[in-house]
């Protein structure tokens, strides 16, 4: 079973380990579609204007601007679960975590990155800006990760995926064959969306320090602050409605 999860805008910085190099990623049979998305990224970020950079990044502060105006070929990397920041990350506390529950997230989690695509999340990857849907010239990335990289998934995912991403993240790869349990977090009779990010690595949590294995150990597992209100199924995917509870 393998668990998706969607990045974070903002991220940590800094880094230990040796910068972008196929080594550094899961499915290395297809570093050379990441770089060719890597190689249109540099061209575009070191061609362009600070101000238009500014408007393409969705930063208001310069100096922000410059920090991400530079080559990301000699950066330092990290593993792309510390790297992102933001509440989903920060429920999942994923350095407070013992060594199995790590291990266990490094070994089943995919993120989808807008940079990198599809990538583990103990893959290591630069500190990065690329703001969810911006485009780059004459590509389509979420399409060209789709189109590349689905079998490749199909195959790692295997029989049972537990989706938690937000739904813009399903353009880079939507789960077909095996089947999926993804959710829908309910406060006050209210769809959320702040505290879904936060359930969503509260879930993540949980599941990593339980060593879930399957669909089957997930429904029998309790989540504090969760209960689970309703479930519709549709084809291969299972909609967990949960309610938010004080």
């Amino acid at each position: 079973m393998k668990i998706l999860l969607a990045p974070a805008e903002t991220k940590n910085s800094g880094g230990e380990n040796k910068p972008f190099c196929k080594q550094n990623f899961f499915l290395e049979e297809l570093f050379e579609k990441r770089q060719e998305i890597f190689n249109i990224y540099e061209d575009f970020v070191l061609n362009s204007t600070i101000e238009e950079l500014s408007k393409w990044f969705g930063l208001k502060k310069l100096d922000e601007v410059e920090k991400y105006k530079q080559s990301l070929k000699e950066k330092p990397t990290m593993k792309a679960i510390t790297r992102y920041e933001g509440v989903a990350f920060d429920a999942l506390a994923y350095n407070s975590l013992d060594k199995n529950a790590q291990k266990y997230i490094d070994e089943n989690v995919l993120l989808f990155s807008n940079l990198f695509g599809p990538i583990k999340a103990n893959d290591l990857i630069p500190d990065y800006k690329y703001k969810q849907g911006a485009k780059l010239p004459n590509i389509n990335v979420e399409k060209f990760y789709l189109d590349n990289f689905t079998d490749a998934l199909d195959e790692f995912v295997q029989e049972e995926v537990i989706d938690l991403r937000a739904g813009f993240y399903e353009k880079f790869y939507k789960v077909k064959k095996a089947n999926v349990l993804t959710f829908k977090f309910i406060k006050d009779g209210k769809v959320v969306s702040h505290w879904a990010k936060f359930y969503r690595g509260k879930l993540l949590q949980e599941i990593a320090k339980n060593n879930i294995k399957n669909h089957s150990e997930f429904m029998d597992m309790q989540i504090s602050g969760l209960k689970l209100q309703e479930i519709q199924e549709k084809k291969n995917i299972k909609l967990l409605i949960m309610n938010i509870e004080d």
